[in-house]
């Protein structure tokens, strides 16, 4: 195919992908319905439950706004060929194949930051705020930035390095070699996660003893689970959600309970919660949440490579040079259909986990403590209780709080 074919592939699949999204967003808001669910009518009064409503309105107007912006940014970019003209300047200057790729990376880092900025700012501090979900101050925003930016350019500085690295030594079948050392990134990060990222941002203080701790190890002793790392996360610092989650393998598997979900909820919810997250670990949805990751990462490194082999595609972004980050761009913009389904795919398999994982609760711990939890933490959060159910399909990791409260009785 010519560059001109290629040129109008990328602004067909990126077009394609606004509007899908924006009738799927279209058709979910109007799936909401008017009546209070009877399961929750002792959670929601009309006027929370309209509250409830107004909430996803809103968010949905900010995220329609981030979409304009990105799509018509990327559209003009492709149709200006200032990818190529970005990177060709910035070749001519210094041809080193590290700063090549790392300026132009930052070059579109930054404007993406410049957009993405207000719009964040306006979500926490005008959205949030108004539904009472906020509690992050100017302070805490502007230094989550600083700190977001430095880890993003040294986390990606270093696999940017490591992958050129790949790239320029092994040439042809790079991919694998770029696989193995991303699928050893995950493995790690994931046995890593809550020790070495989460402490950069949130403060971490082990459960403190006491009638809590002690449901916990009776139940973990009763099931024959080993759990000794159990946190209580700051999330009150920046939001008045709850949350918990599970991270790490092996010794470093951690269980980490957000200061507003113990807050919110009595001792017999949180165990219950708990218990939840110990499914995913007991019924090995970790492991196969890592196996699948791997093998898409495999996939798409495969599919990276033959990109970086098309030079109809450095014609196409405007570039006279080849370079392994037009390559990158190019892969991006093919990978959309291919990720979408992949992503259903997962979606598909990790509401069956969640499914899996309220039943193992339900059978070694108390199946109407944890629905007493979800009730609670859908009508804390404000969440859509009548999602239509292709966008259920599509986006969903988590089944609807309607669903799993039928599947708990």
């Amino acid at each position: 195919m010519t560059a001109q074919v290629w040129l109008f592939i990328f602004i067909g699949l990126i077009i394609l992908n606004f509007a899908f999204s924006s009738i799927l967003e279209y058709i979910n808001d109007k799936n909401w319905k008017n009546e209070i669910p009877t399961e929750l009518k002792d959670f929601y009064n009309k006027k929370k439950y309209l509250k409830a409503k107004d909430y996803k309105k809103s968010r949905g107007k900010v995220s329609l706004v981030s979409s304009v912006l990105s799509t018509t940014l990327t559209l003009f970019i492709l149709s200006t060929g200032i990818y190529g003209y970005v990177s060709d300047f910035i070749y001519e200057i210094n041809n080193s194949t590290f700063i090549h790729s790392a300026t132009f990376f930052l070059f579109f880092y930054i404007i993406n930051m410049i957009i993405s900025i207000p719009i964040s700012y306006y979500s926490t501090f005008v959205i949030e705020e108004r539904f009472g979900f906020n509690k992050t101050t100017l302070k805490t925003f502007c230094i989550d930035l600083v700190k977001g930016t430095l880890m993003s350019l040294i986390i990606g500085g270093l696999l940017l390095g490591a992958a050129l690295f790949i790239y320029d030594y092994f040439i042809e079948g790079f991919w694998i070699w770029l696989w193995l050392g991303l699928s050893l990134f995950i493995i790690f990060m994931s046995m890593f996660y809550t020790t070495l990222i989460v402490p950069i941002f949130n403060k971490l203080s082990p459960l403190e003893n006491g009638t809590l701790r002690d449901k916990i190890q009776s139940y973990s002793k009763e099931i024959g689970y080993s759990l000794k790392n159990i946190f209580i996360i700051d999330g009150s610092k920046r939001s008045s959600k709850a949350n918990a989650y599970f991270s790490g393998l092996g010794p470093k598997k951690t269980v980490a309970l957000f200061d507003t979900l113990v807050e919110k909820h009595s001792e017999e919810e949180l165990v219950a919660v708990l218990a939840h997250e110990v499914g995913h670990y007991k019924k090995n949805h970790i492991k196969q949440g890592m196996f699948i990751s791997i093998v898409q990462i495999g996939l798409m490194c495969y599919l990276f490579e033959l990109c970086t082999k098309l030079p109809e595609i450095t014609t196409a972004l405007g570039a006279e040079y080849g370079a392994f980050h037009l390559g990158l761009i190019g892969f991006s913009l093919l990978f959309s259909p291919i990720g979408l389904i992949l992503g259903i795919f997962g979606n598909i398999i990790s509401r069956k986990n969640e499914f899996e994982a309220d039943d193992y609760a339900k059978k070694t711990y108390d199946g109407e403590s944890l629905k007493l939890a979800l009730k609670k933490l859908s009508v804390d959060s404000l969440t859509n209780l009548y999602p239509h159910p292709l966008y259920v399909f599509i986006h969903y990791s988590h089944p609807p709080l309607l669903e799993r409260l039928k599947a708990l009785d």
